[in-house]
């Protein structure tokens, strides 16, 4: 005869008042990787950057030299990587800064 195991119908057990919340991190590992979340942010600044310029025509050429700067590394970025969190934020800068190339391009390029 096989035994079951039953559950009572009580509800989770709180968590005590110092218990660990999740947070908002790059590093989903558990490891610390100073270097791939510093290449995140230098991408994330300059696609901020580029973008911003992108929508006035006399800064086409901070924005357009800003925006390839943020394409290369994130380009490098994305080589550098470690966790999933990384590659979904250095992705989305990536692609603003690749739109915001092409915008400032049009306004004048890079000279």
């Amino acid at each position: 005869m096989a035994h079951t195991i039953r559950r009572t119908a009580s509800a989770a057990p709180a968590a005590p008042a110092g218990a660990h919340r999740p947070r908002l991190t790059l590093n989903s590992d558990g490891r610390a990787h100073p270097r791939e979340n510093a290449l995140v942010a230098a991408v994330v600044l300059f696609a901020l950057v580029a973008g911003i310029c992108a929508f006035f025509k006399d800064m086409h050429i901070l924005g357009a030299w800003t925006a390839l700067a943020g394409v290369v590394t994130g380009l490098i970025s994305q080589m550098f990587s470690a966790t999933t969190e990384e590659r979904a934020v250095t992705v989305l800068a990536l692609g603003v800064s690749a739109v915001a190339l092409f915008m400032n391009m049009f306004h004048g390029g890079l000279y």
